[in-house]
């Protein structure tokens, strides 16, 4: 469980910076149903960017900000839904936008799950601590962010083959960045990092992403009600039987919280999936493996702590070479003439496809490949995310345009018939009782040997869920309350 024990000395400290500075502070429902929101906050909003550093934006960490750069509010979850023409199977797959967060991608949310219940209880004392980020680009992004609104410090941590537009933004907001060594698969050289940070120095606090459990409860709650918002949406407009079965969510597992929605989304819809993808060059669930890769936002090598094994039903590696191949052709300009031409899209939605990142990209295939294993029809519906947009990479399209030349429409042709049609039901795993064993026991060499877990809580993840996972689920409304309460002493709202 998320320890919600309260050092009263420190959080009359936070109360007085929040009250200082003008915070307010949403909690998960407001999170799941910004329309809740106080009205002052809303008037505030109406006169403010996305993405400027102005407490009020804490109150767009949710997937139901209308889809504006300056002044919006709230509607319906931010989604599309991919044509069969595009995907090549029968089953509607429907994706929540990250790009509509502050800074473009969810990360956002996940890293304020993680901050929120130790600022309420004063277990992170955000007058003489620094909030420390370990990421593999998103997260640092978005816990920087968040930082920056609450007026804390934040010492953001990537490794350093990240592309350049997350380097870039994060010198405007951070007190620190620290690169380290690798890409988005070395992530035990980030945890190195944090020790190297931990032993040495007392005025930090670390938030990390893999194994704090406001990661899965964020998700657990928002993600998962936004999603089940967008399947009804898709439902209700359906017609006949179209879309009337929820089948299932497929997720690359970067710090696994997204996969927490699934948790909630089997809860509300019993009997759909959950599978979790990764990439082919570094398939350490597939098959212990390891290795690089470049769908970045996804780390590997290791099993999150917050990874709920024993409710996942299956494993799906996918082919960077196929995510790289995508990004070039959704985003340039002989791609996107390809795909209203020949394969008969609409411009409405060739553009949208510009709200893939390269792990969106891969998410999308894991329910291509999904929707294929288990024969999936128009009746069914598979849901994911797009973790942030191609605004994260045109340095990478950049790079690949130097790599590999200028983009034609034979290469369009070769890239949707093989990296997108061509796409089967290879490098995909069942997870049986035994095979979810065998994942969930990979936690330990991460955590037990490495991050001094105890092998007892290991054990409990697996033999006692009501006290572990599902005990977590039902925190939100004890944070809730406590965030309440720190908004009342500040006496902002009245």
């Amino acid at each position: 469980m998320i320890d919600l024990s309260v050092d009263r000395r420190v959080l009359e400290k936070n109360i007085a910076k929040a009250r200082e500075r003008g915070i307010i502070v949403p909690t998960f429902g407001q999170m799941k149903n910004p329309e809740t929101a106080p009205d002052r906050i809303k008037e505030r909003l109406g006169k403010t960017g996305l993405w400027d550093i102005d407490p009020a934006n804490l109150f767009r960490v949710t997937w139901k900000n209308e889809p504006k750069e300056f002044g919006g509010l709230f509607g319906g979850p931010n989604f599309i839904e991919l044509p069969p023409k595009l995907t090549g199977v029968e089953a509607r797959i429907i994706c929540l936008a990250g790009k509509f967060f502050p800074t473009g991608c969810l990360k956002v949310g996940a890293s304020f799950g993680c901050l929120v219940p130790r600022l309420v209880t004063g277990q992170f004392d955000a007058v003489s601590q620094k909030a420390v980020w370990p990421s593999t680009g998103n997260y640092c992004r978005g816990g920087a962010f968040n930082s920056k609104l609450l007026a804390v410090d934040a010492v953001a941590i990537l490794p350093q083959g990240m592309s350049r537009e997350r380097f870039d933004w994060l010198k405007t907001v951070a007190a620190e960045i620290i690169a380290t060594p690798g890409t988005e698969s070395n992530v035990k050289e980030i945890f190195d990092k944090v020790h190297e940070l931990r032993a040495a120095r007392k005025d930090l606090l670390i938030f990390n992403q893999f194994e704090e459990m406001g990661n899965y409860l964020w998700h657990y709650n928002v993600t998962g009600d936004a999603i089940a918002g967008a399947f009804e949406s898709v439902r209700a407009r359906g017609g006949a039987d179209a879309g009337s079965n929820f089948a299932g969510v497929c997720f690359c597992s970067g710090s696994a919280g997204t996969l927490a929605s699934g948790d909630y989304l089997r809860q509300k819809y019993p009997g759909s999936r959950i599978a979790v993808g990764e990439a082919l060059q570094c398939p350490t669930i597939l098959g212990n493996g390891f290795g690089a890769h470049r769908i970045e936002g996804i780390g590997d090598k290791h099993i999150p702590w917050v990874h709920n094994v024993k409710n996942t039903d299956m494993a799906i590696a996918v082919d960077d070479a196929d995510c790289m191949a995508l990004l070039r052709l959704f985003n340039e300009d002989a791609g996107k003439e390809y795909l209203i031409g020949e394969a008969g899209l609409g411009r409405e939605q060739v553009d949208s496809l510009a709200l893939m990142g390269i792990s969106g990209i891969a998410n999308m295939l894991c329910c291509v490949k999904f929707a294929k294993y288990y024969d999936l029809t128009a009746k069914d519906v598979v849901a994911t995310v797009l973790t942030d947009s191609v605004d994260m990479y045109r340095s990478r399209l950049l790079e690949l345009r130097e790599e590999e030349g200028p983009y034609t429409a034979l290469r369009a042709a070769a890239d949707f018939a093989a990296s997108l049609k061509g796409e089967g039901t290879d490098n995909m795993l069942e997870l049986g009782y035994a095979e979810r064993r065998r994942v969930h026991n990979l936690k330990y060499y991460t955590w037990v040997e490495q991050q001094g877990r105890g092998a007892g809580e290991l054990n409990d993840q697996w033999y006692c869920q009501e006290k572990t996972f599902g005990a977590v689920q039902k925190q939100a409304d004890e944070i809730d309350a406590l965030i309440n309460e720190f908004n009342a002493k500040t006496g902002l709202l009245k």
